[in-house]
Protein backbone atom coordinates (compact mmCIF):
# COMPACT_ATOMS: atom_id res chain seq x y z
CA UNK A 1 0.00 0.00 0.00
CA UNK A 2 1.65 3.42 -0.83
CA UNK A 3 2.26 5.85 1.49
CA UNK A 4 -0.58 8.06 2.31
CA UNK A 5 -3.43 5.69 0.89
CA UNK A 6 -5.28 5.70 4.26
CA UNK A 7 -6.02 9.29 4.64
CA UNK A 8 -6.30 10.43 0.71
CA UNK A 9 -9.16 12.70 0.46
CA UNK A 10 -10.99 15.37 2.61
CA UNK A 11 -12.54 12.65 4.45
CA UNK A 12 -9.36 11.29 5.47
CA UNK A 13 -7.85 13.90 6.79
CA UNK A 14 -10.60 15.30 8.92
CA UNK A 15 -10.25 11.38 10.05
CA UNK A 16 -6.83 11.33 10.50
CA UNK A 17 -7.62 14.73 12.58
CA UNK A 18 -10.25 13.82 14.73
CA UNK A 19 -8.26 10.20 15.84
CA UNK A 20 -5.37 12.34 16.86
CA UNK A 21 -7.52 15.21 18.83
CA UNK A 22 -9.59 12.05 20.33
CA UNK A 23 -6.33 10.38 21.75
CA UNK A 24 -5.10 13.42 22.93
CA UNK A 25 -8.08 13.99 24.78
CA UNK A 26 -8.74 10.59 26.09
CA UNK A 27 -5.04 10.88 27.38
CA UNK A 28 -5.75 14.59 29.40
CA UNK A 29 -8.67 12.45 30.49
CA UNK A 30 -6.73 10.03 32.34
CA UNK A 31 -4.12 12.28 33.21
CA UNK A 32 -6.80 14.17 35.77
CA UNK A 33 -8.53 11.17 36.68
CA UNK A 34 -5.33 9.29 37.79
CA UNK A 35 -4.81 12.65 40.21
CA UNK A 36 -8.06 13.21 41.16
CA UNK A 37 -7.86 9.34 42.34
CA UNK A 38 -4.41 9.43 44.03
CA UNK A 39 -6.53 12.60 45.79
CA UNK A 40 -7.99 9.97 48.52
CA UNK A 41 -4.71 9.30 49.82
CA UNK A 42 -3.74 12.33 50.68
CA UNK A 43 -6.91 13.98 51.53
CA UNK A 44 -10.24 12.18 51.92
CA UNK A 45 -12.15 15.38 52.20
CA UNK A 46 -10.33 17.20 49.19
CA UNK A 47 -11.21 13.99 47.35
CA UNK A 48 -15.01 13.77 48.04
CA UNK A 49 -15.09 18.02 47.24
CA UNK A 50 -14.02 17.02 43.66
CA UNK A 51 -15.78 14.18 43.48
CA UNK A 52 -19.21 16.37 44.40
CA UNK A 53 -18.27 18.67 41.34
CA UNK A 54 -18.57 15.53 39.13
CA UNK A 55 -22.53 16.04 39.82
CA UNK A 56 -23.06 19.11 37.96
CA UNK A 57 -24.55 19.72 34.66
CA UNK A 58 -21.48 21.00 33.18
CA UNK A 59 -19.47 17.89 34.17
CA UNK A 60 -22.54 15.82 32.76
CA UNK A 61 -21.70 17.46 29.41
CA UNK A 62 -18.16 17.09 28.96
CA UNK A 63 -18.55 13.44 30.08
CA UNK A 64 -20.70 12.81 27.18
CA UNK A 65 -18.12 14.45 25.07
CA UNK A 66 -15.54 11.92 26.87
CA UNK A 67 -18.41 9.07 25.55
CA UNK A 68 -18.05 10.78 22.28
CA UNK A 69 -14.58 11.25 22.09
CA UNK A 70 -13.89 7.12 23.14
CA UNK A 71 -16.28 6.04 20.84
CA UNK A 72 -15.17 7.78 18.19
CA UNK A 73 -11.47 6.84 18.68
CA UNK A 74 -12.68 3.41 19.53
CA UNK A 75 -14.35 2.85 16.36
CA UNK A 76 -12.19 4.67 13.93
CA UNK A 77 -9.11 2.55 15.34
CA UNK A 78 -10.81 -0.21 14.32
CA UNK A 79 -11.52 0.88 10.53
CA UNK A 80 -7.73 1.70 10.70
CA UNK A 81 -6.80 -1.56 11.54
CA UNK A 82 -9.07 -2.84 8.59
CA UNK A 83 -7.67 -0.73 6.40
CA UNK A 84 -4.31 -2.25 7.44
CA UNK A 85 -4.45 -5.66 7.65
CA UNK A 86 -7.49 -6.10 5.58
CA UNK A 87 -6.04 -6.48 1.57
CA UNK A 88 -9.50 -4.69 0.55
CA UNK A 89 -9.04 -2.48 2.89
CA UNK A 90 -7.91 0.42 1.09
CA UNK A 91 -10.84 0.34 -1.44
CA UNK A 92 -13.27 0.44 0.73
CA UNK A 93 -11.78 2.87 3.72
CA UNK A 94 -14.40 5.37 2.48
CA UNK A 95 -17.48 3.40 2.84
CA UNK A 96 -15.83 1.78 6.08
CA UNK A 97 -15.27 5.76 7.12
CA UNK A 98 -19.05 6.86 6.73
CA UNK A 99 -20.35 3.35 8.19
CA UNK A 100 -18.30 4.29 11.64
CA UNK A 101 -19.38 7.76 11.03
CA UNK A 102 -23.05 6.34 10.91
CA UNK A 103 -22.88 3.79 13.95
CA UNK A 104 -21.15 6.59 15.89
CA UNK A 105 -23.94 9.08 15.85
CA UNK A 106 -26.69 5.92 15.88
CA UNK A 107 -24.48 4.71 19.56
CA UNK A 108 -23.91 8.37 20.66
CA UNK A 109 -28.24 9.66 20.12
CA UNK A 110 -28.45 6.36 22.42
CA UNK A 111 -26.27 7.85 24.85
CA UNK A 112 -27.64 11.03 25.38
CA UNK A 113 -30.57 9.48 28.43
CA UNK A 114 -28.03 7.18 30.24
CA UNK A 115 -25.35 9.92 30.31
CA UNK A 116 -27.25 13.09 30.44
CA UNK A 117 -30.06 11.85 31.98
CA UNK A 118 -28.83 13.03 35.65
CA UNK A 119 -27.89 16.37 34.74
CA UNK A 120 -31.22 17.53 32.80
CA UNK A 121 -33.10 15.70 36.28
CA UNK A 122 -30.88 18.70 37.94
CA UNK A 123 -31.72 20.90 35.83
CA UNK A 124 -35.04 20.46 35.06
CA UNK A 125 -36.24 18.29 38.00
CA UNK A 126 -37.09 14.99 37.55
Amino acid sequence: MPAGTLYRGREGMWSWVAHRVTGVLIFFFLFVHVLDTALVRVSPEDYDKVVATYKTPIVGLLEYGLVAAILFHALNGLRVIAVDFWSKGPRYQKQMLWSVVGLWVVLMIGAIYPVLGHAARVLFGS
